[in-house]
């Protein structure tokens, strides 16, 4: 079966999706920050392995690479993101601005370049991102969240880019769009469940081919201009 590692598993999207493939018979690498205080997580059933990574770390993110050597990924899945404060116009945290540009977009790019190899090696050969339609500057209409858009807009950067190099590899490097989930970062206010969007992802992620590489896609499938 194939394998999936996923970063930011322990929680909302990604602990439902970690969920839904070891269900499914997949092999299952799924990291967090603190494996210790993810019961819900170290409970799943199947071949769940749940590995301590902070992909804000170099460190941390080669000594997982350490831990797995060549073993082939078929699908990397850089899920873990934060928001940041949330603030308007004129109300930049320009430290706090760093931060989540680390774990969003260069905790991402930190991923790729580490594991590129294991994906090269698997069967499937897929690397995806979640990013969000705030990050399309086509899209953008307001002028709050500049924090976690940028950080995201990078994130689509970083797609197209390691699109471009490994596509000649085989590789097929594809963002998306969760929906708006009622998570901590959603807020309950949002439209979408853990859940609901676990399952359109789901759907999307099984029509995925060499075609979209480099795209952005919302959670049904349908293209994100940028």
């Amino acid at each position: 079966m194939p394998t999936l590692l996923i970063t930011g598993a322990n929680r909302g999207v990604g602990y439902q999706l970690a969920s839904y493939y070891a269900a499914e018979g997949w092999s299952i690498i799924a990291t967090c920050r603190n494996p210790d205080e993810a019961s819900e997580l170290t409970s799943l059933g199947g071949d769940v392995e749940v590995l301590a990574l902070d992909v804000n770390s170099t460190d941390s993110v080669l000594a997982l690479k350490a831990q797995l050597g060549d073993r082939p990924i078929d699908r990397l899945l850089n899920n873990a993101g934060v928001y940041g404060p949330r603030t308007g116009f004129g109300e930049t945290d320009y430290d706090t601005w760093l931060e989540v540009f680390n774990t969003n977009a260069i905790g991402p790019m930190r991923m790729i370049e580490t594991f590129a190899d294991n994906v090269v090696a698997s069967d499937m050969k897929q690397i995806f991102n979640i990013s969000s339609v705030m990050s399309s500057m086509y899209a953008t209409v307001v002028g709050s969240g500049v924090i976690y858009r940028s950080s995201k807009a990078a994130l689509n950067m970083v797609c197209r880019g390691s699109a471009a190099a490994l596509g000649e590899k085989g590789v097929t490097v594809v963002n998306f769009h969760p929906g708006w989930v009622q998570t901590d970062m959603g807020g309950p206010q949002a439209t979408l469940t853990p859940e609901e969007s676990r399952d359109l992802l789901v759907n999307t992620f099984a029509n995925i081919s060499s075609s979209n590489n480099g795209l952005l896609y919302a959670p049904d499938g349908v293209p994100i201009p940028w």
